[in-house]
């Protein structure tokens, strides 16, 4: 009776998980903003070519994957207001590089850097979001942390593609971004966090602490379904408007991709929390991968729409299906190893997406591309039945 009284009175929505969260949205409402732009933008600005969008593109993520494993280790040995605050503040400033970027050299060099502090901030203010959470409210804290995400992805591309068709300017864009990361940084410095005691005398670096061995094949897994990501929300815009004369249909595409994603996740919550985790991963990919054939076989409105609802659905089932499956693998000391290695598998398979989308696109056009991407997506599917699932339950510790 008394635990039952205490869960209830711990707050779930407390001031710094409040502020946390919004900082969360901020991260990805800013990013969000240029993610479906950058592809036009250097195409009319620079007049850059389908490959050259793809390297340039592919650089972010390369760097955003380089830095994910040291994320981890700085913020267990530093303080992690002071490294929080430190990587926001990189994440934000970096927005002002694409103002003052004039030739495409500095803009790739601009868009290259902002990867690390990205990557940085987002593991460091997921780190303090687990934190400042209750206990007993953790596991679903987390779960509508991940929500500011699918928010901020639902209405982010659809402003920026607003924006730019009412005003044809991309330098707001660019301020807006500015603001709004400026916005979480200035919300995250009002943190209040305990001061928490840093562990002087750790175990000798090895590279089981910078990614979750056991996790392997799940992390092969989860680059093939990144994979297929990485291709259609990378040419998403530019395809929709060059072979289905869809100017702003984009927008549309990421509203139905994000309700998919947080009307799965909400379905998904109550099953994860009776421990089917199987269940939701196995339907998750079988959903997701359905989606990325419908929009590589119907080259029309209909299979275009559909498709980001379908693929929604799947990967709001699939992802917190297969973090728990990470953190499952691990013990308790490599907690954030294992969050750490979904996100660099994730990392992988984007940044892979975009570098050989790019090629296919330029080369042998958009339909080829996103016929790659299906395939890649029903290899990791196969992969999954044939050999992840059953090894999951073999090594899992709970």
């Amino acid at each position: 009776m008394t635990s039952a009284t205490t869960e209830n009175r711990e707050k779930l929505w407390n001031s710094n998980y409040t502020k946390v969260w919004i900082a969360n949205f901020m991260i990805f409402f800013s990013f969000m903003l240029l993610a479906p732009m950058l592809p036009l933008y250097m195409s009319d600005t620079f007049d850059a070519n389908k490959d050259i969008i793809g390297i340039v593109l592919s650089g972010y993520t390369l760097t955003a994957l380089l830095i994910r494993p040291f994320s981890g280790f700085f913020v267990d040995s530093f303080p992690r207001k002071k490294v929080l605050l430190i990587c926001y503040f990189l994440f934000f400033i970096f927005f002002a590089g694409y103002l003052a970027a004039g030739t495409l050299l500095i803009f790739a060099i601009v868009r290259t850097l902002h990867g690390a502090p990205f990557g940085a901030t987002t593991v460091s203010n997921s780190t303090v979001a687990i934190d400042v959470l209750p206990p007993s409210r953790r596991a679903e804290g987390i779960g509508y942390y991940g929500l500011s995400n699918n928010i901020a992805s639902a209405i982010g591309p659809s402003v920026a593609i607003w924006i730019h068709e009412v005003t044809g300017s991309y330098d707001l864009i660019f301020l807006l971004s500015l603001i709004f990361a400026g916005i979480g940084f200035a919300v995250n410095s009002t943190l209040k966090i305990r001061p928490r005691e840093i562990v002087q005398n750790k175990p000798k670096l090895s590279f089981d602490r910078f990614f979750l061995v056991k996790g392997w094949s799940e992390g092969l897994a989860m680059v093939c379904y990144a994979f297929s990501y990485g291709v259609i929300a990378t040419y998403i815009a530019i395809y929709g408007k060059e072979e289905l004369g869809i100017t702003g249909g984009s927008g549309v595409y990421f509203i139905l991709l994000s309700a998919g994603l947080i009307m799965s996740r909400l379905i998904g919550s109550r099953t994860l929390r009776e421990g089917k985790i199987v269940r939701n991963a196995s339907l998750g990919i079988c959903v997701s991968v359905c989606g990325y054939l419908v929009f590589a076989a119907l080259h029309n409105p209909v299979g275009f729409y559909a498709s980001a609802l379908i693929i929604g659905l799947g990967n709001g089932h699939m992802w917190p299906a297969f973090q728990t499956m990470f953190i499952n693998l691990a013990p308790h000391t490599q907690r954030g190893t294992a969050n750490s290695s979904i996100l660099i598998s994730w990392d992988i398979g984007v940044g892979l997406g975009i570098l050989v989308g790019g090629v296919f696109v330029e080369h042998f056009g958009y339909h080829s591309a996103f016929w790659v991407a299906w395939i890649l997506n029903a290899v990791g599917v196969l992969f999954y039945f044939a050999y992840v699932r059953n090894n999951y339950l073999k090594n899992r510790l709970r």
